[in-house]
C-alpha cells in the first residue's frame, strides 16, 4: 500500500485577504478581519472573514485586550451564538457559553443591576462557566467587570464598557475582551430581512446551503396553548425566554428556567427523555433543587411520549413549550391535564445540530 502524500498545513497568514462567493444573482464579498489563535484545536490554523459593504455584528468586533496570544475559532463561534440568544432581549441580558452551549443564561427583572444579571446567568452552572465565554448585550460597568474578574474568563464581549471596567480586566493577565456591536440589530424573526445564506463545508468540499435559524414566535400570540390550564403571565415570559435560549443550544435540547434565568440545560443528547432529565439533574446539582418547583420547561422538538411528562411533574415544573407535531400529542398533553402543567405549542422546531 502506498503511503498518502503529505501536504503542508497552511498558516491563516498565506490565507487571501478577501474572498467572493456568487450565489445565484448575488456575489458576496469578504474580507478578512484576523487571523486567528487557532481553530477548533491547536494544530488547526483559521482566521475570521466578515462581509463587506453590509452592517457586521461578529465579524466587525474589536479586540480591546488580547489575554493569551488572542482569539480562537472557538471564541468566535462562542461570541456568535451567545449573540445569537442576547438579540431577542430589549432588556440588559447575559449568556455565558462553553462550547457553543449556554451553560447560564439570564435576563434582567424590574430591580436587577446587570451585576445581578451576571451572576444568575453565571450560576445557573458555576461548574460550566469556569473558563467560559461570557457576553452582554448593554455596555458594561465596573461593578459587573470585578464580579466577572472575580473568577476565570476566557472572554468577554459586549458592544461597550463603562468607566473603570477596562482597568479592572487589564488585572486579567488571560481575559480576552471584545467589543461587538448591539446584537439586536442582527434578524431575529420570521420575515426580517436576512442579507446572508449559511453554509456548511462537508468533509469531502461539498456544501450546503440554508438559511439562518429564525423564528415566528414574537410574543404570546404566536403560540397555542392546548392544556386545560393556562400558563400565568410569568410562566408566559418564562416560556418564552427559554424557547428563546432552547433554540440555540445543540438538539436535543432542554432549557429549564424561571424568572428570566435558567437553573438547567440538557443538550446534545439522541433522545429526548435524557436532555429532560439531564437538565433537571444538573438544576439540582448546582443547588436549584427548591427553584424547579413553578419552573417552566423548553423543548427544540415534540415529546414523543409521556415520559418527559411525568419527569416534569416530578420535579415541579408547571409550564412547558414545545412545537407538537407528534402522532401522540393527545396523550402527552392528557399527561399534562392530569398533572396539571401548562403546555403551549409553538408549531415550529428549532433544532441546531452545529
Amino acid at each position: 500500500m502506498g503511503m498518502r502524500k503529505r501536504y503542508r498545513t497552511p498558516t491563516p497568514e498565506s490565507y487571501p485577504n478577501s474572498i467572493s462567493v456568487r450565489i445565484g444573482d448575488r456575489e458576496l464579498h469578504y474580507e478578512k478581519a484576523m487571523s486567528l489563535r487557532y481553530g477548533e484545536n491547536p494544530h488547526q490554523p483559521a482566521a475570521l472573514y466578515r462581509l463587506r459593504d453590509a452592517p457586521v455584528i461578529i465579524g466587525g468586533l474589536e479586540l480591546l485586550k488580547m489575554g493569551k496570544g488572542g482569539l480562537s475559532e472557538t471564541n468566535v463561534e462562542d461570541i456568535d451564538n451567545a449573540l445569537n440568544i442576547l438579540k431577542y432581549f430589549e432588556q440588559p441580558a447575559c449568556a455565558v457559553m462553553k462550547h457553543l452551549n449556554p451553560s447560564g443564561v439570564a435576563a434582567a427583572r424590574p430591580g436587577d443591576s446587570l451585576r445581578d444579571v451576571y451572576i444568575r446567568a453565571r450560576d445557573c452552572d458555576r461548574q460550566a462557566a469556569f473558563g467560559s465565554v461570557v457576553a452582554f448585550n448593554v455596555e458594561v460597568d465596573a461593578e459587573t467587570a470585578e464580579e466577572v474578574a472575580s473568577t476565570f474568563v476566557e472572554v468577554v464581549a459586549a458592544p461597550a464598557y463603562g468607566e473603570g471596567a477596562l482597568e479592572v480586566f487589564e488585572g486579567r493577565r488571560s481575559l480576552r475582551v471584545v467589543r461587538i456591536n448591539d446584537p439586536r440589530m442582527l434578524p431575529r424573526y420570521i420575515g426580517d430581512e436576512v442579507r446572508h445564506l449559511r453554509l456548511r463545508v462537508l468533509a469531502d468540499g461539498s456544501i450546503v446551503l440554508s438559511t439562518p435559524l429564525l423564528t415566528g414566535v414574537r410574543g404570546p400570540g404566536d403560540v397555542r396553548v392546548v392544556t386545560e390550564r393556562e400558563p400565568t403571565e410569568g410562566e408566559m415570559r418564562d416560556l418564552l425566554f427559554s424557547w428563546y435560549v432552547c433554540m440555540n443550544v445543540r438538539s436535543n435540547a432542554i432549557v429549564v428556567s424561571r424568572d428570566l434565568a435558567t437553573l438547567g440545560v440538557g443538550t446534545g443528547q439522541q433522545d429526548r427523555v435524557t436532555a429532560v432529565r439531564l437538565a433537571l439533574e444538573k438544576a439540582v446539582a448546582q443547588g436549584h433543587g427548591d427553584e424547579l418547583r413553578g419552573s417552566v420547561l423548553a423543548s427544540d422538538g415534540f415529546f414523543p411520549f409521556t415520559d418527559s411528562i411525568e419527569l416534569m411533574a416530578e420535579y415541579g415544573v408547571s409550564a412547558c413549550i414545545q412545537p407538537g407535531g407528534s402522532i401522540r400529542d393527545r396523550e402527552v398533553i392528557e399527561a399534562c391535564n392530569e398533572y396539571g402543567i401548562a403546555m403551549v405549542f409553538t408549531d415550529e422546531r428549532c433544532f441546531r445540530h452545529f
